[in-house]
């Protein structure tokens, strides 16, 4: 039986479209464009997921790289969590696996700044079982020890396991640990498959 699901946070909890949010907020395409690749496609941006640099050193490097957009980067750099949605079919999906009696846990590539906001902002972070957030413990998907982990530090059997995630490279990862695992699509996808999965297993 699966008894624990494991969620990635960004686009399968909550939404994240960093593209949009520079559109919307700056309009002129040849800023927006240099926005997203200085800041969101930087290595500065995976960085702050490992937890290895700090927010205020982030900013300046982007600053240095774009002097001109000095004022845009640390408008984004000082907001754009709040891009961070709720998926309200994701939630619904959370609880009802929750309430049906599986443990949650959350494996999520995350800077700690951000992180700090949602868990105090949104309280299904806090409904979850157990989490392993890369920023704090210095490792990415999808590289396998985060994996390792979070089956460790909870005693998890890998079979026993659904992880999802937006990314089919972080699904492969988790798959060759033994973990089930399904690339989030929508609510309706992850029902079906855990439902498949037991009922395989029951049999």
């Amino acid at each position: 039986m699966i008894k624990n699901i494991i969620f990635d946070i960004g686009n399968t909890l909550l939404s994240f479209d960093p593209m949009e949010y520079l559109e919307k907020k700056f309009g002129n395409e040849e800023t927006v464009n240099t926005l997203y690749e200085t800041i969101f496609k930087s290595p500065e941006w995976q960085s702050l997921d490992r937890g290895t640099i700090s927010q205020e050193e982030a900013v300046m490097r982007f600053c240095s790289r774009q002097p001109s957009l000095e004022k845009e980067i640390k408008c984004i750099m000082g907001n754009w969590s709040e891009i961070l949605i709720p998926m309200e079919e994701s939630i619904t999906l959370l609880g009802y696996l929750k309430s049906s009696g599986c443990r949650i846990y959350l494996l999520s590539n995350f800077h700690e700044t951000a992180f700090e906001y949602i868990y105090n902002k949104f309280s299904f972070i806090k409904e979850a079982d157990g989490m392993v957030i890369s920023c704090r413990v210095k490792l990415l998907k999808p590289e396998k020890e985060i994996y390792e982990l979070l089956l460790n530090k909870y005693s998890l059997e890998p079979e026993e396991c659904v992880f999802i995630d937006d990314f089919d490279k972080n699904i492969e990862a988790a798959r060759e640990l033994g973990i089930h695992g399904i690339c989030f699509k929508d609510a309706k996808s992850v029902y079906e498959y855990v439902d498949k999965l037991n009922e395989e297993q029951a049999s």
